[in-house]
């Protein structure tokens, strides 16, 4: 109510970049949306019923705790635990037919165990390991693992076979993956010998959809491209040889926004906040803006970022405070209190973008998406 900065979500740039990754998929293909990490930062409730309402029903998270979320906004969606289940959570997810990643034995144990005191089953993915070494089963235990599944079909519902690319977006790891989509491929073989039949193959995120399109499978788990962002500038120039700056396929999602909370006149010569990183060539004119690293606005932007008033790039300068920073208006005319201050996002005909974050400050987009802070108000625009 009384937050000192906004983000809005666009529903039209949402559909847009559906409709770019639906082209690059068969007909029958299931979209995945991945919304882990407060969906990207967009902001997990409100971004869910943004997609459920352009006909995304289908949402894959880390935790128990983001699924229970959209479970509570969406009880008809089909949710995916990737991450973490445990006993309480495993419980929740069962009675609530929420769908779980399985990757190992212990994990296996405990979905049937509590399948068969609920006496309801378990809708499971078996994630298989084959390079990325973060979790899933190696490939020698899946007779077992196809056994276990067997012996208990009263009480598990095979809903996916699944693994994960160690560098889908990079041509460096091209071996590395290739070597992975091999043994995933050994993996079905192994699948198909059991006779088990899944609902979903999948191992396809944003960028092995792009580079390595023969993943795709009947399912794709699609993050970072939903949202407006490629994986990395080397998927975009792979798919079409444009720069980053030319490229309109995929279009934002996100703005951020603030206001001038006070102007403040300094002297050629005075240092501007903490310590002496920043003296004042001339005289001055400053804004004060109430956003800073506690809001998700990086300190490593101290004296490098720019944000946008009136339709002109403002300076940062000194050091990013933990709720303000400083910003150089003197080259714009009758700036005033509460006006506009946009961090992210268009401004007349200027932009500044997450990418342009990720180079003045190290961060990754993904880095900078989720690091917005969760009390941000979010709201959804056409």
């Amino acid at each position: 109510m009384f937050e000192t900065s906004s983000l809005t979500i666009s529903k039209s740039a949402y559909q847009n970049n559906l409709d770019f990754i639906r082209k690059q998929c068969n007909d029958g293909v299931r979209f995945c949306s991945v919304v882990k990490g407060n969906a990207y930062g967009h902001g997990l409730v409100p971004f869910v019923r943004m997609a459920y309402d352009q006909g995304v029903d289908y949402f894959a998270v880390y935790s128990s705790a983001e699924a229970y979320e959209i479970k509570s906004a969406l009880p008809k969606a089909d949710v995916i635990i990737m991450g973490m289940t445990d006993e309480p959570s495993m419980e929740w997810a069962i009675n609530n037919e929420v769908e779980i990643f399985v990757f190992d034995f212990e994990k296996l144990e405990l979905a049937i165990k509590m399948a068969h005191q609920i006496n309801k089953k378990v809708n499971i993915h078996i994630e298989v390991e084959t390079g990325m070494n973060r979790t899933g089963f190696l490939i020698q235990d899946l007779p077992h693992v196809f056994s276990i599944i067997k012996e208990n079909i009263d009480f598990n519902e095979l809903i996916g076979f699944t693994t994960h690319y160690a560098g889908a977006e990079s041509l460096v790891n091209d071996f590395r993956v290739r070597e992975q989509i091999n043994l995933f491929a050994k993996a079905q073989d192994m699948l198909h010998q059991s006779g088990l039949k899944p609902k979903y193959i999948h191992s396809a995120c944003s960028a092995a959809m792009m580079n390595y399109p023969e993943t795709i499978g009947n399912l794709v788990r699609i993050g970072i491209m939903q949202y407006g962002f490629w994986p990395n500038e080397e998927t975009l120039i792979r798919f079409n040889g444009n720069s980053r700056e030319n490229d309109q396929t995929l279009k934002r999602l996100l703005s951020w926004k603030s206001k001038v909370m006070t102007l403040k006149p300094i002297k050629k010569g005075d240092y501007v906040g903490y310590n002496t990183s920043f003296q004042a060539y001339a005289d001055m004119t400053l804004a004060v803006i109430p956003v800073g690293y506690a809001y998700g606005y990086s300190r490593s932007l101290s004296n490098s970022g720019k944000v946008l008033i009136h339709g002109e790039e403002a300076p940062i300068c000194g050091i990013v405070n933990m709720n303000a920073l400083c910003v150089d208006v003197s080259h714009i005319p009758n700036v005033k209190k509460t006006d506009e201050v946009v961090l992210i996002g268009n401004q007349d005909k200027k932009t500044i973008s997450v990418a342009s974050f990720g180079e003045m400050s190290d961060q990754l987009n993904y880095e900078l998406l989720t690091r917005l802070p969760y009390d941000i108000p979010r709201t959804i625009i056409d």
